[in-house]
């Protein structure tokens, strides 16, 4: 009887299961709601299934946050390890690109000119 083989023997691994392992994404269910998205692409091939097969030597993309990474698979790991284990799973190929100008919802309220006064005092205080 053969041994099943080990993640570590393996040649292919889950889409989903390896952003888990490298730590791009916080959690594996949410890295299978962006592969369902059509957020990622492997290899320039818009990826909507999250049991898409992930070789060494891919070419991922997916946005993290406000930023568009593209990463090359190193290696498949065997389990989501350390951060610093996590990062030898991939290579970044290109600096980050910024999707959108993040801007928080409050920040015309605060506009130059437009700070409260310090100095004014809510009804009541002494």
């Amino acid at each position: 009887m053969m041994p099943l083989p080990t993640p570590a023997d393996r040649d292919r691994l889950r889409l989903d299961q390896w952003l888990w392992f490298a730590r791009l994404a916080k959690s594996r269910s949410l890295a299978a709601r962006l592969c369902s998205a059509g957020l990622l692409s492997v290899n320039g091939v818009a990826i909507a299934k999250p049991h898409h097969p992930v070789h060494v030597g891919d070419i991922v993309v997916l946005p993290q946050g406000g930023w568009r990474r593209s990463v090359r698979v190193i290696a498949l790991g065997a389990r989501r390890g350390p951060a610093t284990e996590a990062r030898t799973l991939y290579e970044e190929i290109d600096v980050p690109v910024r999707l959108r100008e993040l801007k928080p919802e409050w920040a015309p309220l605060l506009a130059e000119g437009d700070a409260p006064d310090q100095s004014a005092q809510l009804p009541g205080d002494p």
